[in-house]
């Protein structure tokens, strides 16, 4: 009797921190930026069009993050200002099409908090990156009767690190994400 209760513990144990899929609900997700203009102002963008998956447990407990960011997307609510951000000078977003980041570590910090590492490739260049991230909440969608993650992921990288734009009085060299995303579970 007692091998098969500890057997039915281990089982459970098993399935509570099972590993699945996540997909991303793109029009409740946002990736945004911002970056100091003259250094008085902070100037906002965000990527119109990226993917973003995960392998998580049902908790969003543990996870492991798949990013793409097509960088023709870029908005920053100036079609001047966005033009040049694509052109050779920062993204040369022809040679260059997306920005992709490979989570490979994941550190809980807090009941609802976490550490993100993974390699972030951008400009060609491919360099170790960490966020910070939260749990906003993990719920059973009504509709769908799936759950739904909704996760707040934030860091700052440095641009020249990448090769994006050069030294300029008019342009911080950091970057500031933040990056706000609802997944579904499959």
């Amino acid at each position: 009797m007692k091998k098969t209760i500890i057997a039915l513990a281990l089982l459970t144990g098993l399935f509570a921190t099972a590993q699945s899929s996540w997909k991303l609900d793109k029009s409740h997700s946002k990736v945004g930026f911002a970056i100091t203009h003259l250094m008085i102002s902070e100037v906002e963008g965000h990527f119109s069009e990226f993917d973003i998956t995960a392998t998580a447990s049902d908790t969003f407990g543990d996870a492991e993050f798949m990013v793409d960011i097509k960088t023709t997307s870029i908005d920053t609510d100036n079609g001047r200002r966005d033009d040049h951000l694509r052109s050779a000078d920062f993204f040369d977003a022809e040679t260059y099409p997306s920005i992709t980041f490979k989570s490979n570590g994941y550190e809980k910090t807090g009941e609802k908090t976490f550490k993100l590492t993974g390699d972030l490739t951008m400009h060609g260049v491919t360099k170790p990156v960490t966020l910070e991230g939260k749990v906003n909440g993990v719920i059973t969608d009504q509709r769908s009767q799936k759950l739904k993650a909704g996760l707040k992921l934030t860091g700052t990288i440095n641009r020249l690190d990448f090769g994006v734009g050069g030294e300029t009085a008019s342009l911080g060299n950091e970057v500031d994400l933040n990056i706000n995303l609802e997944m579904a579970q499959q």
